[in-house]
């Protein structure tokens, strides 16, 4: 049964402790990762048999596998595929960010350029569920950044073959390479490279405690977009909405994972009872029941408070991945939120158009850090160099400031490199 709190800015830090527990791997990923630094190839092999169980005679997906899974799904996925690619790339080419030069009267130059990292490695999860969103959200970002090589690598299931509709959106999305290997075998494959599987220079996407936590172990080798927790929501209604609705909105996210979390914060007391009898309602009629009982029962809150100004609040010092603001005008509310991966606004925007649909992201910044991080985007998938260009008599007119400058940090012979070449016409 899912908790009602009262008095919900009293009680914060109960409030603010819903993250769920972390289950400590460390240990068990750094035995991984270093086996597929040593074996390359032979590991993957390894680890496919024991967490997939899969006797595979490939790692790469071929031509052939994506052609028959192309075949093999009905036709309206595609068509669907296509619209919501669509939509992401429309959204996602309005984060291009072309670089910038400024040209001053002295002749100086300087500007600097935004450079597509050359190799994206996209992680897309197999295991409770399959998710061929992922594969969109990740691969078109990388694509419209300008990734020369963009590798995917998601878990077989026990006949060594890899969902059809994860092979259909990659297919969609333009992914340059497929391989069958899950886990934290498969980001130390990404980070380090075997005989078969390419180095690369960025990791993405989410996946379980293993695979966050060897993105963690791998960072610093290569460049990672997040350490994703376990999926999350708030929802802020008024008591004018359905409770069938808002119920609905919260177990979206609850059928993900026993450790996802679900919040609605509600000025209406009546309101919040209605909702969370509608819960017991809707959740023994989902397929993933059992998953949506255990995270209501542990993560799930309903929070009551005096107003809609004290909801927001709440949402800032918690920074959900998902917040839903279901009121009449909810870009009145939008001004003052703060900290969330992901806003969608009014009666009629559930969170799965933004996990399917709409064309904003959804890998998104879980556990209390979107006070500090971003949805995935182009971004992630460029770096930034800078450039300076100086004539001779630029040089001579800023010389003995720079001069200055670096013996006030005892750093003489960056003060020597601003004179030199001038030290002779005296």
């Amino acid at each position: 049964m899912i908790r009602i709190i009262k008095d919900a800015l009293s009680q914060r830090e109960e409030i603010f402790s819903a993250v769920a527990e972390k289950v400590d791997v460390s240990a068990t990923v750094k035995e991984i990762i270093e086996k597929v630094r040593r074996e390359g190839d032979a590991a993957l092999y390894y680890y496919a048999k024991k967490f997939d169980r899969a006797s595979l005679t490939s790692l790469r997906v071929s031509e052939e596998e994506i052609k028959t899974a192309i075949a093999y799904v009905d036709p309206k996925f595609i068509e669907v595929l296509r619209t919501a690619a669509k939509n992401i790339r429309e959204f996602h080419e309005k984060q291009k960010n072309p670089g910038f030069q400024i040209k001053k009267e002295n002749g100086v130059v300087v500007g600097q350029k935004v450079i597509p990292v050359d190799r994206a490695g996209l992680y897309v999860p197999g295991g409770t569920a399959a998710y061929p969103s992922t594969v969109l959200m990740d691969a078109i970002p990388a694509k419209i950044a300008g990734c020369k090589r963009v590798v995917m690598v998601t878990p077989p299931d026990s006949n060594g073959s890899v969902n059809p509709h994860i092979l259909a959106a990659a297919y969609v999305a333009g992914v340059d390479e497929i391989y069958k290997i899950g886990g934290a075998g498969a980001i130390a494959a990404l980070a380090y490279g075997t005989e078969t599987v390419p180095k690369t220079d960025k990791i993405v996407g989410p996946g379980n405690a293993y695979v966050a936590e060897a993105k963690r172990q791998v960072y610093g080798e290569v460049s990672i977009d997040m350490i994703a927790g376990p999926s999350e929501i708030m929802v802020i209604a008024d008591g004018k909405n359905r409770a069938c609705d808002i119920a609905a909105d919260l177990l979206s996210q609850a059928e993900h994972d026993k450790m996802a979390s679900a919040v609605l914060v509600t000025d209406s007391e009546e309101f919040a009872n209605l909702v969370a009898s509608e819960i017991e309602a809707q959740i023994p009629l989902l397929e993933r029941s059992e998953i949506a009982r255990a995270s209501i029962d542990t993560y799930g809150k309903i929070i009551v408070t005096e107003s809609l100004d004290d909801a927001v609040d709440i949402a800032n010092g918690i920074a959900p991945e998902h917040l839903e603001i279901c009121v009449d005008e909810p870009f009145k509310y939008l001004e003052r939120v703060r900290h969330a991966g992901s806003v969608f606004l009014g009666r009629y925007c559930p969170e799965a158009l933004g996990d399917y649909f709409a064309g904003t992201n959804h890998t998104l910044p879980t556990s209390g850090t979107a006070k500090f991080s971003s949805p995935l985007s182009v971004d992630d998938f460029v770096k930034k160099t800078q450039y300076i260009y100086y004539d001779k008599e630029a040089l001579r007119e800023v010389s003995r400031d720079v001069e200055y400058f670096a013996k006030c940090e005892g750093l003489t012979a960056h003060a020597k490199s601003a004179v030199i070449r001038f030290e002779e016409e005296k």
